[in-house]
């Protein structure tokens, strides 16, 4: 008797099932809810004059395909909307024991009035004006996924929502309109990697060049250039990631600094250089003008003879003179008078000597009296200033852009 019992039991139950499936959803039939008057396309009853309030709150799901050259992304959000709707027969029964609300079937939504929203960016359809349905966020707002996570952004919060009753789309009236601003965030470590340490490591690598001799032209010259051509092509790829704004960005202003470094590490070899050549070339003439020293030998009486220094093509005029003879009388000096070109020859001496000491190419140092070059003072000075000035450039740079960041959002 038992086994007869199971399978009864079981069919009465699905049964019961089915009878109560069948009795919801004849209640929840749109024909039973609603009034048999109720049109559909007119707005529901407010109060003498007053609109139709209509309160809009977001969910963000999933925010994707952002294009920073075009400025626009993807977002999938779920929109809900609220109103009063005063027409609607609800019959008690439709709410279960402990709710306060009921969810209607999709096809109810069909025959039930509702408001038109549309994207400013889509077709533009308006039905009512501010003076009939007004739009405003109600208090949830817009709210975000917590599980969401963007690769190079992140949205900061809160969000800005506005509510605009006076937006005018032609000169029919003025039409409600709700705003929320989507602040798109650069994660900086992203560009940590990518931008910011490979430029100051090009900075740092053209440093390299005031260690190299002037005698390796090649390879300075190269060396610069190679930098100065890296941060062109590094700029102009970040181009594509940048979105094309009218004001200057604070990326610009880096790799601007970056770019400046460089160019001034190229313009230090020019200027060295041309300091060398002038140092080169004074010295030159200064070795073409030193007079040349020949000796002359004056024979004299018994075997005896002196020697005497001349400027070469001078004019030496002098006597002979008894140099062993006891009671002679005392050494007549040779009468040196120096010729015309021996004069010409001195005057020029003087002449570089005075253009040396206006250019200043080279010295002697007043400790060590070793010869100071003027290019090697300049390469040992930038090995310091530069890598200076750029450490200032940084600690000045980082605390107003994190400043700014700050203040804006």
């Amino acid at each position: 008797m038992i086994p007869c019992t199971w399978p009864t039991a079981l069919f009465f139950l699905i049964w019961l099932c089915n009878d109560v499936v069948s009795k919801r959803n004849h209640t929840l039939k749109p024909r039973v809810v609603l009034p048999e008057n109720y049109v559909k396309e007119m707005r529901p009853p407010a109060r003498k004059g007053q609109p139709v309030l209509v309160e809009f709150s977001i969910y963000v799901v999933d925010v994707n395909s952002i294009n920073v050259e075009d400025m626009d992304f993807r977002v999938d959000m779920f929109i809900r909307q609220t109103w009063s709707e005063s027409r609607l027969q609800l019959p008690e029964d439709i709410f279960e024991e402990g709710d306060d609300h009921v969810t209607l079937p999709p096809e109810f939504f069909e025959n039930l009035w509702h408001p038109d929203p549309y994207f400013l960016n889509s077709k533009v359809t308006v039905s009512y004006s501010n003076q009939k349905v007004r739009f405003r966020w109600s208090e949830a707002g817009v709210t975000i996924n917590p599980e969401l996570k963007l690769l190079q952004y992140h949205i900061g919060e809160p969000l800005r929502l506005e509510e605009t009753n006076g937006y005018m789309i032609d000169k029919d009236g003025n039409y409600s309109r709700l705003v929320v601003y989507f602040r798109f965030e650069r994660q900086i470590g992203h560009h940590l990697i990518q931008t910011f340490a490979p430029s100051s490591l090009v900075v740092m690598l053209s440093w390299f060049s005031f260690w190299l001799d002037l005698d390796a032209i090649p390879g300075r010259v190269t060396l610069l250039v190679t930098c100065m051509l890296t941060l062109v092509t590094m700029f102009t790829g970040l181009r594509a990631d940048i979105p094309p704004v009218a004001y200057v960005k604070a990326l610009d202003l880096w790799m601007a600094g970056c770019m400046m470094f460089v160019f001034a590490a190229l313009a230090e070899f020019v200027v060295v250089k041309v300091l060398d050549k002038q140092y080169q070339m004074n010295k030159t003439k200064a070795q073409e003008s030193m007079p040349r020293i020949i000796p002359v030998r004056l024979n004299g009486e018994k075997g005896s003879c002196g020697t005497l220094a001349a400027w070469e093509g001078s004019g030496v005029r002098c006597r002979k003179v008894d140099l062993t003879s006891p009671t002679s009388p005392p050494a007549a000096t040779p009468a040196v008078h120096p010729a015309p070109a021996a004069t010409h020859t001195t005057a020029h001496l003087v002449g570089v000597e005075r253009r040396q000491s206006i250019l200043q190419v080279a010295w002697l140092d007043a400790d060590t009296g070793q010869e100071r070059i003027l290019w090697r003072e300049i390469d040992k000075l930038s090995r310091v200033v530069f890598p200076a000035l750029f450490l200032l450039f940084v600690t000045m740079y980082w605390p107003v852009l994190l400043l700014k960041t700050k203040t804006s959002s």
